[in-house]
């Protein structure tokens, strides 16, 4: 047995695929599927009449939107960040220091990336609820280093030959 899923018409023919009436695919049904039960409408209420019994009190919640309206937003207080100003400084000093290594840039771009993270791990320790950014100015202190040293071995390289 097939049924059209649009117009819920059923076929007995087995060797029939596309539904007389509207031409939609047809799919196979079992003979043993259970019907489909339709349900009655559910009941309409009458809303107008609640909180209308005598006695009621709305909520609490409900009683006091008046003030609550005129009350402004309480906002959570803001989380103040350290100043990372001078890790972050050294470490594109010494990602520069890096990429322009080969071309003799290396030198005062590195030097001035360990300058610069040493100056920003001094004022971490001095005042550490104040600066952060401790691991950004090691790396601008590593990356500058290595970028020093790469401008270093290809001048000596450039002198060699």
């Amino acid at each position: 047995m097939k049924i059209c899923p649009s117009c819920r018409q059923t076929y007995t023919d087995d060797e029939l695929n596309f539904c007389l009436t509207d031409g939609s695919f047809l799919t196979s049904v079992a003979d043993n599927e259970p019907k489909t039960i339709y349900m009655d409408q559910p009941r309409i209420t009458n809303q107008t009449n609640w909180g209308q019994q005598p006695g009621y009190q709305p909520p609490a919640v409900w009683q006091n939107q008046q003030n609550i309206q005129n009350q402004p937003p309480n906002y959570p207080a803001r989380i103040g960040s350290k100043d990372q100003t001078l890790p972050t400084v050294s470490l594109v000093l010494g990602l520069l220091a890096v990429l322009v290594g080969c071309i003799f840039g290396g030198i005062p771009l590195g030097a001035l990336a360990v300058v610069t993270g040493a100056m920003a791990l001094n004022n971490e320790k001095k005042d550490s609820s104040k600066y952060g950014g401790r691991g950004l100015a090691i790396a601008g202190i590593v990356t500058g280093v290595v970028g020093f040293f790469i401008s270093l071995f290809i001048i000596l390289l450039a002198l060699i030959d």
